[in-house]
């Protein structure tokens, strides 16, 4: 059957037209204002519309639109709106360089709004974030994703408390996404083959503030029902699907930017998902300019950027070798390589035929930038990928680390954002990267502080009344059970909040450990204490869905489902009211599975103390002055000793700080203390954990760098890499040549601060010359435990003379440190156009 389709729009009067333009920008997601406009258009519609700006236009009857352009009040609101909207994307902005030179960043998801459902956790939130404040900077980035048709599943917990998932349809003509068209309004398509089967796929835009974000979309008339299921559903499907997904999201992504007239000078892979997007990028260049793959390849490496977020080998995306095969075999064949070398590129040990491929080796060895997502994750991936890089020492290996940052606009309420404001001034909004503002908060109020938070509280409990109401309704409970609803939470007591992901290894219920010890907590009626948790298993993660039954089934067997209580499907909404509205926000890692968490940063950018692990940001950002930490950064082998521990520690801080620490009022009521500790925080995450630090740390590190790197290259017209790749070529041919013969020192065995010795080092260069090589000396101190350098210095060495092709090489020590001290010598790469000189297969240590 034929359909002939056509869309309808509202029609909205003359003066209203501006809130159809700022509905379909999600600047209004960070902008509260906005947002009032909507609800104050009709509430009722707004909430149907499930907080849809777009859809509640078109919900909306003619009779209220024809009402609210009457409104001289509404359209005095909308006007003032809609000019600072027009600010915003007009003034100036942080960024004042180039905007041809294009930064591309790759994500699987995006946590926008809750009216844009394409996002499942922590990696979408912080996908969402850094598009807002790439916005707020004017940096010349735009996103690429997909357009999943039925998003993440929404949660929904049965009668017994065990989680059941939903998967509801996107209506994409209802929501702010808009189709890509050409002049003559056809939608504007790519194509990705399939192992033989064409994929088509049209793109859609959303517009975040100033910048944009394209999704590709392959649920269209042109595809078979398989590969219009290939944007169904987020992480949906099998292996097949995800490589499809992971095809179409990296070369698709990069087909797309060509199509729409955009040129990816820079492409940054948020996580593993897009390193596709490094082979679509060489394939180009070498059909474009009739490069060598390692041309071709040498030319990009310098403009790739690689997040990692996993921090545990079996987080990463791999795929077996027949899949691989089935996708890509016509690539290596197409672009001169090997096979064996292409699934290589793959592999941490190219020669091993047993090793599986992983996406996340992809995207390292195609990248000269890679970074974990905080401090310690950055030395947890440095351990779990120096395999790549044999014979570096372990903090050489090139994985820094961009500690991950929240948008505060979008997670800070609108009660605590207008005190903000008052004290700091317009700056909070027009210069968002003058981070030193927070300091102001210590000139904030006691009484302001704490009343703006108790409101937020209170909110907070009125939601979660609703929503518990409503699963008792949705369940079929007694009339009894909804009237109980009613009475659950209290208003004004200390309220503790878990809300994340249920994974095993997060340890929802580690609080359940010991029953007596919690339900003497709960039951104190002089300083009451109450739970709230929310988050989702994996629709596959049944131990996750058992710690969500658990939590549910103790509340009720002990009678205390008026303090512990749990929250159904937790998204964006329910996020702002526990992150502004809780006093204690918890996060139980098994430490250092938490690569960096961003839901305590949101609770702290309200106020609110986190009690936590030392594990992903917390580890680098507590102090007593913020905070609580449990334990001390230990890690353990026995997991159920680490539980009981952990959990006694936790047990330990409530009794004996947390709460005393919340219910020590003076005589005006305030618990100044506390307040003292909510400004702390405040002042000092705003700084350290705000997103345009994060963002000024991108484009400082890496943005900044490998823009200078592609224009320098094609300013060039590649002949340095070119030159890159005659030069690993013949290196690679005479590197097993090389070798350090003689190594020695005019040292004494004991040697006084200040003194200076040289190192006298033979080398045998072979077909090399001096200056293709880099010759260190590694010196520092000597570790008792495994005889290794630690913390070495490095002092390259230079060339004194030689006897043909046997080159002496020399380097004065000066003794600052004191101790037992060593050194050794070692030849890296040298080359002009090297970003580092680490690279796999190449580092040379005297022996």
């Amino acid at each position: 059957m034929k359909i002939s389709t056509y869309t309808v729009k509202p029609n909205l009067p003359p003066s209203l037209k501006a809130l159809d333009e700022i509905a379909r920008n999600l600047w209004l997601s960070w902008n509260y204002d906005a947002v009032q406009l909507f609800i104050r258009l009709d509430y009722d519609s707004w909430t149907r519309s499930q907080q849809s700006p777009v859809r509640t236009l078109g919900m909306v009857s003619q009779e209220h639109l024809l009402q609210a352009a009457q409104d001289d009040s509404y359209i005095a609101a909308l006007n003032s709106v809609y000019e600072r909207f027009q600010k915003y994307k007009n003034g100036e902005t942080w960024y004042k360089g180039s905007r041809e030179k294009t930064i591309a960043y790759f994500s699987m998801e995006y946590g926008m709004d809750v009216s844009l459902p394409i996002y499942s956790g922590g990696l979408g939130i912080l996908s969402g974030d850094h598009m807002k404040t790439s916005s707020d900077m004017g940096l010349p980035l735009v996103g690429i994703g997909l357009l999943y048709r039925q998003g993440y599943f929404t949660q929904n917990l049965n009668a017994d408390g065990f989680q059941q998932e939903g998967y509801p349809e996107n209506d994409w003509y209802n929501m702010p996404v808009e189709r890509k068209e050409d002049t003559k309004g056809n939608p504007i398509k790519i194509s990705v083959d399939l192992a033989g089967k064409i994929a088509i796929a049209q793109i859609w835009e959303v517009k975040v503030g100033r910048s944009s974000l394209y999704l590709l979309d392959t649920n269209i008339d042109e595809n078979s029902p398989e590969i219009r299921n290939i944007t169904a559903a987020l992480y949906g499907g099998d292996k097949e699907t995800r490589i499809q997904q992971e095809i179409l999201l990296g070369i698709g992504g990069i087909r797309a930017l060509r199509a729409l007239g955009i040129n990816p000078s820079v492409t940054h892979m948020n996580e593993g998902h897009a390193a596709f997007l490094g082979l679509e990028r060489i394939r180009e260049l070498m059909n474009d300019k009739q490069f060598s793959f390692d041309e071709a390849r040498e030319a990009l490496w310098p403009t790739n950027i690689f997040t990692t977020h996993t921090p545990v080998p079996a987080g990463n995306e791999r795929f077996e070798i027949w899949l691989v095969e089935k996708y890509f075999r016509s690539w290596a064949q197409s672009m001169g390589i090997p096979w064996h070398d292409f699934l290589g590129l793959g592999r941490i040990n190219p020669n091993d035929d047993h090793e599986t491929y992983c996406m996340t080796v992809l995207a390292l060895k195609l990248s000269a930038y890679a970074n974990g997502v905080a401090k310690l994750h950055g030395k947890v991936s440095r351990e779990m990928w120096q395999g790549l890089w044999p014979g570096l020492p372990l903090n050489e290996v090139p994985i820094k680390h961009v500690t991950n940052g929240v948008h505060p606009r979008t997670w800070i309420s609108s009660g605590m954002m207008s005190l903000l404001e008052r004290y700091f001034g317009p700056s909070l909004e027009e210069d968002p990267t003058r981070l030193a503002i927070w300091d102001r908060m210590s000139k904030i109020s006691d009484e302001e502080l704490w009343r703006t938070h108790e409101r937020r509280r209170e909110q907070l409990v009125v939601f979660a009344r609703e929503r518990i109401r409503q699963h008792i309704v949705r369940t079929g409970a007694v009339e009894r059970r909804v009237q109980q609803a009613e009475d659950a939470l209290s208003p004004s007591a200390l309220t503790l909040a878990f809300a994340r992901r249920f994974a095993t290894y997060k340890r929802g219920n580690l609080l359940l450990r010991d029953p007596e010890r919690l339900l003497r907590l709960v039951r104190d009626n002089k300083y009451p204490v109450q739970l709230i948790f929310a988050g989702k298993a994996h629709p596959m993660d049944l131990p996750g869905k058992e710690i969500i039954r658990e939590i549910i089934h103790f509340a009720e067997k002990y009678d205390v489902t008026n303090r512990i209580v749990f929250i159904e499907n937790y998204d964006m909404t329910v996020a702002r009211y526990l992150t502004s509205g809780a006093d204690v926000w918890f996060n139980t890692p098994r430490r250092p599975l938490e690569a960096s968490g961003t839901s305590g940063m949101k609770a702290a950018l309200n106020g609110v103390l986190n009690c936590s692990i030392l594990d992903g940001w917390w580890d680098e950002a507590y102090t007593p002055e913020v905070g609580w930490a449990i334990g001390q950064g230990e890690q353990y082998v026995d997991t159920n000793l680490q539980d009981d521990i952990e959990s006694k520690a936790l047990y330990d801080l409530l009794e004996r700080d947390i709460i005393p620490l919340f219910y020590q009022r003076g005589r005006d009521g305030l618990p100044r203390e506390w307040t003292k500790r909510m400004k702390a925080t405040m002042g000092a995450m705003g700084q350290s954990m705000a997103s345009h630090r994060m963002l000024l740390d991108y484009y400082n590190g890496y943005y900044a760098p490998a823009l200078n790197n592609y224009q320098r290259i094609v300013q060039s017209d590649y002949a340095e890499s070119k030159s890159l790749a005659a030069y690993f070529a013949k290196i690679q041919q005479a590197w097993n040549s090389l070798k350090i013969i003689r190594l020695e020192s005019n040292a004494q065995p004991v040697m006084q601060r200040g003194d200076t010795f040289t190192v006298t080092a033979s080398i045998e260069l072979g077909t090399l010359k001096p200056e293709e090589l880099l010759v260190e000396l590694y010196a520092g101190a000597v570790s008792n435990h495994d005889n290794t350098i630690d913390k070495a210095k490095r002092l390259e060495m230079k060339a004194v003379g030689n006897k043909g092709t046997c080159y002496e090489y020399q380097v004065k020590v000066t003794c600052d440190d004191t101790g037992f001290q060593g050194y050794t010598v070692r030849i890296l790469p040298k080359h002009a156009a090297l970003v580092h000189p680490y690279r796999s297969g190449f580092i040379r240590w005297a022996e």
